[in-house]
């Protein structure tokens, strides 16, 4: 399987050899979620995208940790760890603007350890460290992206035999659920979308960053964002937080066909407008809406260190990445949150028959 044993180039050797060296004195792994990496060509972008796979292990390989860094716990996981027996539903997961893939491992490590293999894709352009006013307002290009990942991995059976290719779904956050929207069938309506900075942030920092870079909504075609980005492979969706919701048309959400989860953060008078999908949730045939309490739009987010706050702070993050609406921690918001997606993909993933059945996942 090239996913877990790739060969290594000369000028990547050295780094292999590092790697390998360390892995040696690593302990033992015996939990149930592994750790892979992954490639996938995206031909809308000119290349490759960077995929973190978690996928349902049986003990073995090394212990590792995803993911972590001054601001955010890192989740544990197991390299080189055996798959588990059988083919399990995939979920590819799509993480929001200015996220990365590592930010998700803790719900990742949850549903692979629960028998689901997940995809997490970074997206270029709007990632931490590589994050581009111009290349967030390009909102159609992610579900693209999600869309290249299910091509290399549906085409590729034979590196991936732990896939079942009849369940898939998608499971996302923020510009992550717009993501998974659009993947279900919901179109934008470009003209909505120009005006979506016209009244101000309206709780959510997107349109200082686009004023920060000069990016004027109106001066940018568009036109692509009303393009038809349905993939009839994804048999169910997981959308929190979904970003500009009152983009999306009516008729087609209220074509949806596919069952769907719509979670917000928080008490439900203080989910920003941009992300607040009650309403949408109704025009969707058949979807749940769920409200996660003592919740803010980041408690998606991975749990943050002692020092983190500070360091925000430190850095002139404008977002407040590190905080929740109190009563609780985030570590309990998330078991909330997990528990709720996995309820929800017992029935949705166990019903996935054919190959449009599935389900996706992402962030923002």
């Amino acid at each position: 399987m090239h996913i877990f044993f790739k060969a290594i180039s000369a000028a990547t050797l050295t780094l292999g050899l590092i790697w390998a060296t360390s892995a040696i004195t690593r302990p033992p792994y015996d939990g149930r979620a592994g750790i892979a990496y992954a490639k996938a060509t995206a031909p809308l972008r000119g290349q490759s995208l960077d995929v973190h796979l978690w996928y349902p292990t049986e003990p073995g390989g090394r212990a590792v940790t995803v993911g972590g860094n001054g601001v955010f716990h890192g989740t544990p996981a197991g390299r080189g760890a055996p798959p588990a027996p059988g083919r399990h539903p995939l979920i590819v997961m799509s993480h929001g603007a200015g996220g990365n893939a590592g930010q998700f491992g803790w719900i990742a490590s949850k549903l692979a350890a629960a028998g689901y293999v997940v995809a997490l894709p970074n997206h270029p352009g709007s990632t931490s460290g590589n994050a581009s006013a111009i290349e967030a307002a390009r909102i159609w290009q992610r579900p693209q992206d999600v869309t290249a990942v299910l091509d290399e991995i549906t085409s590729h059976p034979q590196d991936y035999p732990f896939v079942a290719p009849a369940r898939i779904g998608v499971l996302g956050f923020s510009a992550g659920g717009y993501t998974a929207l659009a993947l279900s069938g919901a179109r934008v309506d470009p003209a909505r979308l120009a005006a979506f900075c016209d009244a101000g942030g309206r709780g959510m920092s997107d349109c200082d960053f686009f004023a920060r870079f000069g990016v004027d909504l109106h001066a940018i075609d568009l036109t692509p964002a009303a393009q038809d980005l349905r993939d009839d492979r994804i048999g169910f969706a997981v959308v929190v937080d979904p970003g500009i919701v009152e983009t999306l048309t009516s008729d087609s959400l209220g074509r949806i066909d596919l069952p769907m989860l719509v979670i917000n953060l928080g008490a439900e008078a203080h989910v920003p407008a941009p992300v607040h999908a009650r309403a949408l949730s109704e025009t969707v045939p058949g979807a749940q809406y769920r409200l996660v309490a003592d919740a803010t739009h980041f408690s998606f987010l991975a749990e943050c260190t002692p020092k983190g706050p500070a360091i925000l702070v430190a850095e002139g993050e404008a977002d407040p990445l590190c905080t929740d609406a109190g009563g609780r921690s985030r570590g309990d918001i998330h078991a909330e949150l997990a528990d709720t997606i996995l309820q929800f993909l017992g029935t949705a993933a166990a019903a996935g028959s054919g190959a449009g059945a599935g389900a996706v996942v992402n962030g923002s």
